[in-house]
């Protein structure tokens, strides 16, 4: 399946693509590859928050 293209006003059709795209993404891994794959992603998104806290100040 491609990633998604989200729509500018992010709509609840958006939350369903990206749903959608995370099953098929993670439907055959196996329970510590899917802890790994979704921990690796927070931390990205926490490192972009940190980031941007940072650029505030």
């Amino acid at each position: 399946m491609d990633k998604p293209v989200l729509s500018p006003s992010f709509t609840i059709e958006d939350i369903h693509k990206l749903r959608e795209y995370n099953y098929y993404r993670t439907k055959d891994m196996t329970p510590q590859e899917r802890m790994d794959y979704y921990n690796s992603r927070g931390l990205e998104v926490h490192r972009r928050i940190q980031e941007q806290k940072l650029q505030k100040v």
